[in-house]
C-alpha cells in the first residue's frame, strides 16, 4: 500500500479517492500504531487508555482464562484484536470493534485461516471497560453492534462505580451487579467471582 494517504477516513491512491475499506487497509493502519474502529464505513480513532484500564482488563483475563483453558472452551484475548462485525461485498468493511477483553469459542476459525488477519465475525463474549471520556451514546452503540452481529454476552465494567452490567443476546435491558455481588457466566462452568475483585489494582 505504498503511496497511499489516509485523509479523514478515506484512502487516496494515485490521486483517486477510494472509500472501500479492506482488511489490508485495517492492518496497514494498525502497523502504524493507530487505534481505531470502523463505524458505518468510517474510521473512528480510539482514545488512548490509562494504567487502570489495562489493569482491570488483565484482571478479567486472569479470571476467565484458567477456566477456558482447563475446559478447552476456546480462547480469551486481551485488547487489540480487530473483530470485523460486518462487511458488504460492494462497500467493503462497514463495522469493526476492538473489545478490551474477548472470548471466542473453539472451532470458530475456518480451517487454515490466516491468523495475521482480523477475526471474521463477532466474539462470543465482549468485555468493555468504560473510559472517563467515553460517552453514553458511544458505549450504547458498541453494545448494540456486538449483539446485532452475534455476540452472546456483553459485559460493561464501570471503574468509577465498581459495577458490572451484563447484556445478553435476545434480552432487553441489562443485569447490574454491584461491588459485593457474585457474578457467574453460563459459558464458563464453575465461574464465581466477586465483582469488586475485578477492579482491584495491583501494588507497584
Amino acid at each position: 500500500m505504498m503511496g497511499e494517504k489516509w485523509v479523514e477516513g478515506l484512502v487516496t491512491v494515485d490521486s483517486t479517492i477510494r472509500t472501500i475499506l479492506t482488511e489490508a487497509d485495517l492492518l496497514q493502519l494498525g502497523a502504524h500504531d493507530r487505534r481505531f474502529e470502523v463505524i458505518d464505513g468510517e474510521i473512528v480513532d480510539m482514545s488512548p487508555v490509562g494504567i487502570r484500564h489495562m489493569d482491570i482488563g488483565l484482571n478479567v483475563f486472569r479470571v476467565f482464562d484458567p477456566i477456558v483453558q482447563a475446559n478447552k472452551l476456546g480462547v480469551v484475548r486481551t485488547d487489540g484484536l480487530i473483530f470485523v462485525l460486518y462487511q458488504d461485498a460492494e462497500r467493503g468493511i462497514r463495522t469493526t470493534r476492538i473489545p478490551d477483553v474477548s472470548f471466542v469459542r473453539k472451532g470458530r476459525l475456518p480451517q487454515g485461516f490466516d491468523r495475521s488477519r482480523p477475526f471474521p465475525g463477532a466474539p462470543d463474549l465482549a468485555v468493555e471497560i468504560v473510559s472517563p471520556d467515553e460517552s453514553a451514546d458511544d458505549l450504547l452503540a458498541k453494545i448494540r453492534d456486538y449483539l446485532t452481529y452475534g455476540t452472546e454476552h456483553v459485559l460493561v465494567l464501570y471503574p468509577e462505580q465498581v459495577e458490572l452490567h451484563q447484556y445478553i443476546q435476545g434480552e432487553k435491558g441489562s443485569h447490574i451487579y454491584a461491588e459485593n455481588d457474585m457474578f457467574s457466566l453460563t459459558m464458563f462452568p464453575g465461574l464465581q467471582v466477586r465483582v469488586g475483585d475485578l477492579f482491584v489494582l495491583p501494588e507497584d
